[in-house]
């Protein structure tokens, strides 16, 4: 059976982000990495001192926040957040909300019940939710994918309706709900360090491993139950009447944990391209 063309579409879409990812990530240990034996580089303690009366090299990297070396005034903003609400302002390709994203895990307070409720209807209504919502139904509508809600005006609204209702739900039970319920955290703590492999892991564990809110690790029933349960409500109540049955909600529950294990990675690396993107070298207008 199919699964909605909303879940379709965006396992697709986080698909290539992953796999930009894994492009950019070996330039990103490369840039981090020392020069190697016998290297024609010269260490910068060695690089001779520009001529007297000679400009200094403009900065090729973005203003830095003298509160916290390495920080751009925003980044700084952001990790102050983080320590008094136990949430991210942080946006994923700058547009996307990651506000259950943390960066700075050892220094963030625990969530209550009603913060959890909070940050996931703060997400749900965030405006480049509805934009992507809308591209997504748009593709649905293009392809004639769930043919039963046909075409035109009342059809683009059936989709747009079943892709935003199967992404509120999904993201309430998973990330609210059952962890209010079973007193799980549901952010996302980025590792941050070590190799890529290592990295990968982390994020692809976390669909089975989370945090209590004591701190404990344990199993992410908040995750996988949640998930399920959504994909049942969302199969039964509104999705066309062909595509009812047990078959399509165990389509839709895989469907979406795959979107939330493509959805850890990308977590897990932007960070390291945010960074990237910050150190770009500006151009030089000198002649």
């Amino acid at each position: 059976m199919r699964t909605s063309a909303g879940r379709k579409v965006s396992a697709i879409v986080f698909a290539g982000f992953v796999a930009a990812f894994l492009s950019v990530s070996p330039a990103l240990a490369q840039d981090a990495s020392p020069p190697a034996a016998g290297s024609q580089e010269t260490p910068k303690s060695q690089q001779p001192a520009p001529a007297t009366g000679q400009a200094p090299p403009a900065a090729t990297t973005a203003p830095q926040n003298p509160n916290q070396p390495g920080l751009t005034s925003k980044e700084q903003q952001n990790v102050e957040h983080e320590q008094k609400t136990g949430t991210s302002k942080d946006r994923l390709f700058w547009a996307l909300p990651n506000f259950l994203t943390v960066e700075n895990a050892d220094k963030v307070p625990p969530l209550t019940s009603g913060q959890k409720f909070k940050v996931v209807g703060r997400s749900l209504i965030d405006p480049s939710e509805f934009i992507l919502v809308g591209f997504v139904a748009g593709i649905g509508q293009a392809a004639n994918s769930d043919a039963a809600y046909g075409q035109g005006a009342q059809g683009y609204a059936k989709r747009y309706g079943a892709a935003y209702g199967d992404n509120a739900i999904e993201n309430f039970m998973a990330s609210a709900v059952l962890p209010s319920v079973l007193h799980q955290d549901p952010r996302y703590y980025q590792l941050g360090h070590g190799g890529f492999k290592k990295r990968a892991a982390h994020a692809l564990s976390r669909l089975v491993v989370t945090r209590s809110d004591s701190g404990k690790r344990e199993f992410n029933y908040s995750e996988v139950f949640g998930a399920g349960m959504a994909a049942t409500i969302s199969t039964y109540s509104y999705h066309p009447s062909n595509e009812r049955d047990f078959s399509d909600v165990i389509s839709t529950w895989g469907t979406q944990m795959g979107y939330d294990l493509a959805t850890y990675m990308v977590k897990e690396f932007w960070p390291d391209l945010r960074k990237h993107h910050h150190q770009k070298p500006t151009p030089n207008n000198n002649p």
